[in-house]
């Protein structure tokens, strides 16, 4: 529409310049669509749509805020011109803030270099997707006539938030862990659609291990288990845990998983943007390795701050119908009779074991994405939900295999004591004592059903987020 519109209604020699009175006309009556001099905000959103599909669903929200200068629901012509010339005029300056060297075109070693002003590392042939988006002659090169067209009307201030919708748009990993958002726009802020992207992802975080519990439970207790002899199937298992407690003690300890979800979370988040702050000193220039490193000290920081939560939901796992009434009960038992620091137990390789998972689940992801980019897709950066699902299911498998070990020493020194007359065994002596007595296998018991439940839980986890996120109104 406007390359057309270029064309059409500029001389050659306008091109340099900003559109003719003119071209803002078309554009205006092209938007009011029922000819009543005003272009309400129903008919903004639909030319946008209209015109270029890279529009999110607030594009005209945020230009309607903007533009509207008396607030009557409205844009007249005189708003929409005045909106246009100051943003063109915004556009201007992110321009040439990317050419570099000032030769009146931006390339694609260009805009690798702004992407990697915020941390963002991107390939080349990444970069010549980016510019084949906005190439409307085929040189991959862009200048300022494509530039404008391009990015006219979208809602983009300066050049950092240009460079989001980017990553946006093509789905580039930015190095941390994916548990954790990497930041919130300014428009998610004020607007108030952050928390609502929280809350959507914490229910689909409820449903997920809610409906992948009892393997969880399962896991739980061959991981306790010690004794090579009485192996049994899988099947058997859940046979046996249906005996003792009946077909709901298959989700006991499912409610402190739940519950845990919420603080666990927003410390998460906080003590990330705090750490990204401190790593980066000047808040902009945040590499992949910076980013790992606060996304692992967040993760621990969460971590020892929700830990008793994780000690009350393995004894109540573990415990036998009728031990626990509940939650509380449980608390306060594990106080009666070990004392404060029962909920301290496992600790120490529940927090080693947050380094080799998001190392080797980031690296993996990244990995395996970035193949796919290179050599499978054709005109496009946006691997697709399918190959996205399938990279994060096999790097989860692979950062699960790695920290399993550790997460089963864990499970061990937080289900010590239960037995009448077992005394507390130090990390290093409980890896001698499962290596003797059960070998190398014995570190991995379990991890069967741990494997088995990560498919479902991916794809359950990724249906019930996008119908939360429908419900809460997100897209």
């Amino acid at each position: 529409m406007l390359c057309w519109l270029r064309s059409f209604v500029l001389p050659p020699a306008a091109c340099q310049s900003d559109y003719s009175q003119l071209a803002y006309e078309i554009l205006f009556e092209d938007l009011d669509s029922n000819g009543d001099g005003v272009v309400d905000i129903v008919e903004l959103r639909d030319g946008l749509r209209n015109w270029n599909s890279a529009f999110d669903s607030n594009s005209e929200k945020t230009i309607f805020r903007a533009a509207d200068s008396n607030a009557d629901a409205g844009l007249d012509f005189e708003e929409f011109v005045q909106y246009l010339q100051d943003h063109e005029k915004k556009m201007k300056l992110a321009f040439k803030s990317l050419d570099k060297n000032n030769d009146g075109v931006i390339d694609a070693s260009e805009v690798v270099a702004a992407v990697q002003s915020l941390g963002i590392h991107i390939s080349l042939s990444q970069a010549k997707d980016i510019l084949k988006s906005m190439d409307s002659d085929g040189s991959m090169t862009i200048d300022w006539d494509e530039w404008r067209d391009y990015f006219f009307l979208h809602p983009a201030k300066n050049v950092r938030e240009i460079i989001r919708f980017w990553k946006h748009s093509t789905i580039i990993d930015i190095g941390e862990s994916i548990s954790i958002p990497d930041e919130f726009t300014e428009q998610e802020k004020k607007s108030g659609v952050w928390w609502k992207r929280l809350v959507a992802a914490g229910i689909a975080s409820a449903i997920t291990r809610t409906c992948t519990a009892p393997l969880d439970r399962l896991k739980v207790m061959m991981q306790v288990r010690r004794s090579k002899a009485g192996k049994m199937g899988l099947v058997n298992e859940f046979k046996q845990m249906i005996k003792e407690g009946g077909l709901f003690s298959l989700w006991r300890g499912n409610g402190v998983n739940v519950f845990k979800i919420a603080p666990e979370t927003a410390i998460k988040i906080g003590a990330y943007e705090q750490y990204k702050k401190l790593l980066s000193f000047d808040d902009t220039n945040l590499g992949v390795l910076q980013r790992f490193i606060a996304g692992c000290m967040a993760g621990a920081t969460s971590q020892t701050c929700i830990y008793p939560m994780e000690v009350i939901k393995t004894r109540l796992i573990l415990g036998k119908t009728g031990e626990y009434s509940g939650i509380v009960d449980c608390c306060r038992k594990l106080l009666k009779t070990e004392g404060i620091q029962a909920f301290c137990k496992g600790y120490v390789p529940n927090l080693i074991g947050i380094i080799p998972y998001a190392g080797l689940d980031l690296a993996i992801f990244e990995l395996l994405k970035n193949y796919w980019l290179e050599h499978h897709s054709k005109n496009s950066v946006n691997p697709g939900i399918a190959i996205v699902l399938g990279c994060s299911t096999v790097s989860h498998t692979c950062g699960q295999l790695a920290s399993f070990p550790l997460n089963l020493l864990r499970t061990r020194m937080q289900a010590e004591l239960m037995n009448k007359g077992k005394e507390k065994i130090p990390m290093l002596q409980l890896i001698q004592e499962i290596y003797t007595k059960e070998g190398k296998r014995g570190f991995f018991r379990g991890l069967t059903p741990n494997i088995i439940k990560l498919l479902p839980a991916v794809g359950i986890g990724c249906v019930s987020h996008e119908l939360v996120k429908l419900l809460f109104g997100l897209t």
